[in-house]
């Protein structure tokens, strides 16, 4: 595990493909695709590196226990903790006996292809689930074809964009499309979801809804994929039941200002895999003195501290590299609350950008970036779990 780790840290996390500026568009709901490709086998079921770790595999959570050993070395590991640091075993059995974190294990075969749901996570306010696949061999999983309701954003006649309008006979055999999700019957309605190859397994495929989603504690969810070159539609029919959804808290008078900039925060969700922090800011970003003449501030970012000093880490960190704007709705996905934990310290900070492109000072495999904190927007907000 010591050797894992060490690798893990010397990693650099995945780029995103061209394929991440093709949007596709069903109905009036946006949704994005990644790709990640040539991932060391050694890290299978193991961690999620693109979106941090939304998902376990089985081979840790599916046995319904998690000896205190595995507990403590996963929380030393960077993206595997963000599931497991700041939380305790308790709390992780907690969110499988809450129907939380499961294991369906429904396959289906077509054509001799199987799709298998491997696992699945649902807290109340992110829904994230992989398809494995067998019978193929292919670089990765998500089809790298165009779907003929493919929006494009840029040049629709570069090189790039021509090479992924393939016909359907023309295509190789065994890329998964971006599946149809059903709820009770009904197609889901959700703010952002992210489609696209699991990087850390071979023929691995992850859905990740995680934002916009309002759904009942119990449910039946309908996944409908269809694979290239097979005729036959995949469809797996799964029930959904969390006993607990997360607690929310909406705290009364949580606006913090400096000068002709402030945020208030809307709400906090705690669950026990997940802190969601929803805010509102307007006005122009405060600098520093550093944050002038070739540099200047970035948006505002926001750390979430516990009282008892742990930092929540992020699900992802998004860069805009470009000017700030004036308004920002913040909804960001956070690693799980210790349940020890009494208060939530938000502590904004800036990272510092050159002018010229809008590249991040100090920003490596490592760490963002210099950030710049910004003490007098501090808040702290009492939770009750």
């Amino acid at each position: 595990m010591n050797e894992l780790e060490e690798m893990i840290r010397e990693s650099a996390f995945p780029k995103n493909s061209m394929s991440y500026r093709i949007m596709n568009k069903i109905g009036e709901r946006e949704m994005t695709r990644t790709s990640t490709k040539g991932k060391p086998n050694v890290l299978k079921k193991a961690l999620l590196v693109a979106s941090a770790a939304a998902v376990l595999g089985g081979t840790v959570i599916g046995s319904g226990f998690v000896s205190p050993v595995m507990a403590a070395t996963l929380k030393q590991i960077p993206v595997i903790g963000v599931l497991y640091e700041g939380t305790s075993e308790e709390a992780v059995n907690a969110a499988i006996e809450q129907g939380i974190l499961s294991e369906p294990n429904l396959s289906v075969t077509h054509d001799g292809v199987t799709l298998k749901v491997a696992d699945l996570l649902y807290d109340g306010t992110r829904l994230s689930f992989i398809l494995e696949r067998e019978g193929v061999d292919l670089p990765s999983t998500a089809s790298p074809y165009l779907s003929e309701d493919a929006v494009i954003i840029g040049d629709s006649d570069s090189e790039y964009v021509k090479s992924k309008k393939v016909a359907k006979e023309d295509q190789e055999k065994g890329y998964i499309e971006t599946p149809k999700i059903l709820v009770n019957g009904q197609q889901i309605e959700m703010g952002e979801g992210t489609f696209g190859d699991y990087p850390q397994q071979n023929n691995a495929y992850i859905v990740e809804l995680t934002k916009g989603l309002n759904l009942p504690d119990q449910f039946e969810l309908t996944i409908q994929a269809n694979v290239t070159q097979v005729n036959e539609n995949f469809e797996f029919k799964v029930p959904v039941n969390v006993t607990n959804k997360p607690v929310v808290v909406k705290p009364e008078a949580a606006s913090k200002s400096d000068g002709a900039f402030s945020y208030t925060v809307k709400q906090v969700d705690i669950s026990p895999v997940s802190t969601r922090l929803v805010l509102d800011s307007v006005g122009p970003v405060p600098t520093s003195p550093e944050q002038t003449g070739d540099y200047s501030a970035s948006m505002v970012y926001y750390e979430l501290v516990d009282d008892q000093g742990n930092v929540l880490a992020p699900r992802k960190f998004e860069y805009f590299n470009s000017e700030p704007k004036n308004e920002y709705h913040i909804d960001q996905l956070f690693s799980p609350l210790n349940g020890q934990a009494k208060s939530i310290t938000i502590k904004p900070f800036t990272l510092t950008v050159n002018n010229k492109d809008w590249s991040v000072v100090g920003q490596g495999q490592n760490s963002p970036g210099e950030k710049t904190y910004l003490t007098d927007l501090e808040l702290t907000i009492p939770v009750h779990q």
